[in-house]
């Protein structure tokens, strides 16, 4: 499995390669994508969630048509640190989607992303109907950026 930490990406991105950020729900899966200078997450739409097989192929599309480089996962971490089943699932898919694809996967600490998209939603004043389809894209935005600005800081401390 290609499991990385955020200190080997530059190294493993090829120029004009951006990054994807993912938060895995159980009905949806909410990306974003970085631009190609890594600094901005921009959302994409969420992919809802069918089968395996079909959510594999519409995300690999996705990240194609983007260029992506490596993969931002969310990892759900309780607030004790440990990790529970939602975590559990998180490691099953991209071990599953490891078999598919060569790109590395890092996982990214996500507690507290959802809360903070949906405040930041409220803040913009959706509606509870057009936060509930964009909240899971919105997370997934929080992800990527915290990656993005580690990656600033690894940056600039090298």
């Amino acid at each position: 499995m290609n499991i990385i930490e955020a200190e080997q990406l530059i190294q493993r991105l090829q120029p004009g390669q951006t990054v994807a950020g993912l938060d895995l729900g159980d009905k949806t899966i909410g990306v974003a994508v970085s631009d190609a200078g890594l600094s901005f997450a921009h959302p994409r739409p969420v992919i809802m969630r069918k089968k395996f097989t079909q959510d594999a192929t519409a995300l690999l599309d996705l990240l194609k048509r983007d260029n992506v480089g490596a993969i931002a996962i969310g990892l759900p971490v309780n607030m004790d640190g440990s990790h529970g089943p939602r975590a559990q699932k998180s490691r099953a898919f991209v071990r599953n989607m490891a078999q598919l694809t060569d790109l590395p996967f890092l996982f990214w600490d996500e507690r507290l992303s959802t809360v903070a998209a949906e405040r930041t939603l409220i803040e913009m004043d959706f509606s509870r109907t057009k936060r509930s389809g964009k909240i899971d894209s919105a997370a997934a935005s929080f992800i990527l950026q915290g990656v993005l600005d580690r990656l600033r800081r690894l940056r600039s401390d090298g």
